[in-house]
């Protein structure tokens, strides 16, 4: 008998389309900002590590004052182009800009207007965290009160102003989370890039995190664009761009990507996934997908659906899953792969 186990809540789809593209249709469309030079942008960029193509021919714009997710599995490229956006790699081929300067033919005006923070801590444990924020500030060339006048004003705005003078080391990881950010903001980047900055976090911890940077693009008009194989991270992106082997899949505000998913979506497990998906393709016209040995189907009334598989198939169906579209669902529709998700190398 199979169980079918309630949707989950989801918001209701956002207006306007999502650029949606199975990795063979090649690179989406680049989406320009209304007006003004784009925060970031990302033209047919390439990178090759050996005969492992890392970037193959990617392409995205960020508005300024967006909060923008790189949402990817192991492997996806989102690591490799952070690094390039960083001005700490290279590229191949393609062009990457922020602000309107190339990072690689104007490393250091870019880097005047970025601020970045790493996956792994780049605080030093043995120093205090006021101490922490001094030494990157005059790397910076920030000196004397100016520099007091931003640390506190940090320290007050991220809630640690009373841990100044702990050593970092005797903090808790979303403490350092804070410390990694504050350095990063020091410099009042116009551009500030996080690489997985929820490593080593905790769902609730992430989830604080996530709503101190948004707190922080509000009042100061920072652009924000992070990395992250967290999917609930994603989602709470203005728009998310989806990477999986160095190409974007998928393109656009979380919302508008699940709407153009088409529908609910139904994971059957079954013995026979090939006879399944063939039988009801021949009954209901519906094309199903085969994902990890389960049979994977899209439909607007999936409730109804759960009963005419049942009745039709009664001894194909061991259990059936429904709910309403998540940025995993957007992955598999692009891809045909689970989304597995994992620290790049």
């Amino acid at each position: 008998m199979a169980r079918a186990r309630p949707s989950r809540d989801a918001p209701g789809a956002a207006a306007g389309a999502a650029a949606l593209t199975a990795p063979a249709a090649g690179v989406p469309a680049i989406e320009v900002p209304a007006a003004g030079t784009p925060a970031v942008e990302v033209i047919d960029l390439r990178r090759r590590f050996g005969t492992r193509q890392a970037l193959a021919g990617v392409s995205f714009t960020v508005a300024r004052g967006e909060l923008f997710g790189l949402l990817g599995p192991n492997g996806g490229g989102k690591s490799t182009l952070f690094r390039i956006l960083a001005t700490l790699l290279p590229a191949d081929g393609g062009v990457a800009r922020i602000l309107g300067d190339d990072v690689r033919g104007a490393p250091d005006a870019v880097r005047r207007r970025l601020g970045v923070v790493f996956q792994h801590a780049s605080v030093d444990g043995r120093l205090t965290v006021e101490e922490n924020l001094r030494h990157h500030g005059r790397l910076y060339g920030l000196r004397g009160p100016e520099l007091t006048r931003r640390i506190d004003a940090l320290l007050h705005r991220l809630g640690i102003a009373e841990r100044r003078r702990d050593l970092v080391d005797r903090l808790s990881g979303g403490l350092r989370r804070r410390v990694e950010l504050a350095k990063g903001l020091l410099p009042r980047p116009a551009v500030l890039l996080l690489d997985e900055p929820s490593t080593g976090l905790d769902p609730a911890a992430r989830r604080d995190f996530l709503a101190e940077l948004r707190a922080l693009r509000d009042a100061d008009g920072v652009t924000v664009v992070l990395t992250t194989h967290h999917l609930e991270e994603a989602e709470r992106c203005e728009r998310v761009a989806i990477l999986d082997r160095g190409r974007v899949v998928a393109l656009g505000a979380p919302d508008a990507l699940k709407a153009s998913v088409g529908g609910d979506v139904l994971v059957v497990e079954t013995p026979a996934a090939e006879m399944l998906r063939d039988g009801v393709q021949a009954r209901f016209g519906i094309v199903g997908t085969l994902v990890d040995g389960t049979l994977r189907l899209e439909h607007a009334r999936a409730h109804e659906l759960v009963r005419d598989l049942v009745e039709t198939f009664p001894d194909a169906v061991r259990a059936i899953t429904y709910g309403r579209p998540t940025l995993e669902d957007v992955f598999v529709h692009a891809t045909g792969r689970r989304f597995v998700a994992g620290a790049e190398a």
